[in-house]
């Protein structure tokens, strides 16, 4: 077998995604400062969510869960993987169009059903309308997701992770010129999701079609092998349905307070950028490795292979939670208080991020985890355990409100997280020492807690120091990066003293990346 070296694919993925959330952080600076918190903007995540949460449902949730295994044990065998591909991309091109024709038709249904909250003013046909611009996003994106599995199962990570930062250039782009040229910025931001889809897809199947994986659209094929896949990808579009479920009432309840969703939106991207560096980048790289080695009969490499994607994912997501939770409002400050954002928002978001930041080691892990399950074709149990959660955050959101208002989504959501992390931990028990960590990770995390508490005092001492810089406007941005540097060095140093990690496994995989 010709192994996917998981930390070069790791550090691949992770920076190409870090790339695209700090552009994804320009993106959100510019929204926050051109349009800001308010009806606008609250009716254009809403329509935004749409196609996101059905992009999550039909292309990377339940369909690459099923696909990338299928097809990496194929290529692997070299069993028919290019027929495989071919039939799995015409039979999602099919669904996925007859899903936005309708989703097109009944947008009004859809915005009442996940925003009730607007109904009873003009945000609602404001969302109705951005919701039809946007919604043809999810064709491209979900074929977009697929030629993506079929170059991350055959270690071509760079440019499936490359791809989602065409979408925030399109947008900061479009921005711009509305704002330079005195249109209205809404107009422009809209009309660039699609056009940013098309980029997305076009890219993506240039470089599988290089891959060798050229796919045509054709007549879906109904196999053995589509049959085999559905039954698969039912449980995990199940369970993926269930997550977006957590996210639609986390909406209807925030659409009952004026700049909710903004709130939590601005709060929901700045925690997204460890999420997405750290933990899609390790689960994007470990599904398919997983499901290599396992075709392969090497247990102890899927043991392996499993503790060093959780020995790094945490010794990175650890203190990036720590410094969510410690030094919120300076980060929500420099990032987004300017233009139609004040002061009164950045307290909002900053209390949004401290909630989240307590959850984010818990997002991680579920991507560590969850590709035990996906690798072995087993959805089943992670829908279960996501029915688990999404009657926990749906409890806790809603009945939460009357007590905490709008900030009940963000708790709800942490706590739902922890739950599907202990939900996931149990279950893989079952699949034995393969789906157990090593003694190396037992030994490193204890340390690596240690080394990110003393991170924590270091930066909550230094934020002190560092007020007077973070009240003047011109000082604030030189005050951030010296509350970076404080974290870095403290973490980086208390950890390498204690053995935690050693910096040269990080230098050696970006080395090779």
């Amino acid at each position: 077998m010709k192994p996917i070296r998981l930390m070069t694919g790791f550090f691949t993925v992770g920076v190409w995604t870090l790339l695209s959330r700090v552009l994804g952080f320009l993106r959100e600076v510019l929204l926050l400062s051109l349009i800001g918190p308010g009806p606008v903007m609250d009716a254009f995540v809403a329509a935004f969510r749409l196609p996101n949460m059905f992009r999550r449902f039909f292309a990377e949730g339940a369909f690459n869960a099923a696909f990338v295994p299928m097809f990496a044990k194929r290529l692997e065998a070299q069993d028919g993987a290019q027929t495989f591909a071919r039939d799995a991309f015409n039979g999602l091109g099919l669904v996925v169009l007859i899903l936005t024709a309708l989703g097109m038709i009944f947008m009004p249904g859809l915005v009442w059903l996940t925003a009730e909250g607007f109904a009873e003013d003009a945000r609602f046909d404001m969302t109705v309308g951005y919701g039809r611009i946007v919604f043809p996003y999810i064709l491209c994106m979900s074929l977009a997701a697929l030629f993506s599995g079929i170059l991350n199962a055959t270690g071509r990570f760079a440019v499936a992770a490359a791809a989602p930062v065409l979408l925030n250039i399109c947008v900061i782009a479009a921005m711009t010129v509305g704002a330079l040229t005195g249109g209205a910025v809404i107009n422009w931001l809209v009309w660039a999701i699609p056009v940013a889809g098309v980029a997305q897809l076009a890219l993506t199947w240039s470089a599988a079609a290089r891959a060798g994986f050229a796919l045509r659209p054709a007549r879906p094929r109904w196999t053995p092998a589509m049959k085999d896949m559905v039954v698969i990808a039912l449980p995990a579009a199940l369970a993926s349905g269930v997550m977006q479920i957590n996210l639609v009432v986390g909406q209807l309840v925030a659409s009952q307070y004026e700049s909710a969703v903004s709130w939590l939106f601005a709060a929901d991207r700045l925690y997204q950028l460890p999420l997405g560096v750290v933990g899609i980048a390790v689960g994007v790289v470990l599904l398919p490795e997983l499901a290599r080695r396992l075709q392969a009969k090497d247990e102890a490499g899927a043991t392996q292979a499993l503790s060093r994607a959780a020995e790094i994912s945490l010794a990175l997501t650890i203190p990036s939670a720590v410094a969510l939770m410690v030094i919120p409002f300076a980060l929500v400050t420099v990032l987004f208080e300017r233009g139609a954002s004040d002061v009164d928002d950045t307290a909002a978001i900053a209390l949004a991020v401290t909630i989240y930041g307590l959850g984010l080691p818990a997002f991680v892990l579920q991507k560590i985890l969850q590709p035990i399950f996906f690798a072995r074709e087993d959805t089943r149990r992670p829908f279960y355990y996501a029915l688990v959660a999404m009657v926990v955050n749906a409890g806790l959101a809603i009945g939460l409100a009357p007590y905490v208002g709008w900030i009940s989504p963000a708790i709800a959501a942490t706590v739902a997280g922890w739950v599907m992390f202990a939900c996931l931990a149990i279950g893989a028990r079952r699949y034995g020492d393969a789906a157990r960590f090593d003694a190396r990770f037992h030994k490193r995390i204890w340390r690596i807690l240690i080394a990110s508490a003393a991170m924590g005092l270091v930066l909550f001492w230094t934020n002190a120091a560092l007020q007077p810089m973070l009240g003047e406007p011109w000082w604030r941005g030189l005050a951030l990066v010296l509350l970076m540097i404080a974290g870095a060095v403290s973490f980086f140093g208390v950890g390498q003293l204690i053995g935690a990690f050693r910096l040269s496994e990080f230098k050696g995989a970006v080395r090779r990346g």
